[in-house]
């Protein structure tokens, strides 16, 4: 498998909490299968490329409910939290996040971070110059459209005509005391009352409590 396109969003204000943060990025294998925002981040000891990731979680011990391992106070009950509940590494940082993609190996992990950090390189010249664009935001319209299914026998395959339920119906016309009001095809029309007496009490107002 071999990563076949990086893109690049850099940021244009990594100020305060997140000074760190450089860029996001999306890489793409065999220009089939793509992973987004994967961070470039300045360490001390210089760039890495860090993961995505979702916060880690734990339920309050009255009500039940999720709360991210910072939280102090549960969302729900108000209830005070152990700030200290979240898992603690060899080095004594806490694990508060947790990888949804991650390559298993050094070699990988290595093969990854040297195409990112290389593309980001790049980045950072072409931003220099003008009518800069960054590419990044483009995956959003390309992979938007429908997928097709090639499913034998099922409706909506590619070369395969649309399913259809015959005709619509169109709007049918009657009246409702003085106005004439539209029906929709899916409204079924009223059916007048066979039994004698039903229908002409409702309309002269004569019919049960038509005195209260």
């Amino acid at each position: 498998m071999e990563i076949t396109e990086v893109r690049i969003k850099l940021m244009e204000d990594n100020s305060g909490s997140n000074e760190r943060l450089q860029a996001f990025c999306s890489i793409t294998f065999d220009d089939m299968f793509v992973i987004r925002d994967l961070k470039i981040i300045e360490g001390a000891k210089g760039f890495f490329v860090a993961m995505p990731s979702r916060k880690l979680t734990d339920r309050c011990h009255h009500c039940g409910t999720k709360n991210h391992l910072r939280s102090r106070f549960c969302n729900q009950c108000g209830s005070r939290l152990d700030e200290n509940r979240a898992i603690r590494d060899a080095d004594g940082r806490a694990k508060l996040h947790a990888d949804i993609a991650h390559p298993i190996n050094s070699m990988c992990r290595e093969k990854i971070q040297g195409a990112v950090l290389a593309s980001y390189a790049d980045e950072l010249e072409r931003a220099k110059m003008p009518g800069y664009v960054s590419r990044y935001d483009d995956l959003d319209g390309e992979y938007d459209a429908p997928l097709e299914t090639t499913v034998p026998g099922v409706a909506g395959v590619a070369g395969e005509p649309p399913l259809r339920r015959g005709p619509l119906r169109g709007h049918t016309q009657h009246t409702r005391g003085n106005q004439s009001v539209l029906r929709g095809p899916h409204v079924p029309p009223r059916k007048e009352s066979s039994v004698e007496g039903v229908g002409s009490d409702r309309e002269s107002g004569q019919g049960f409590a038509s005195g209260l």
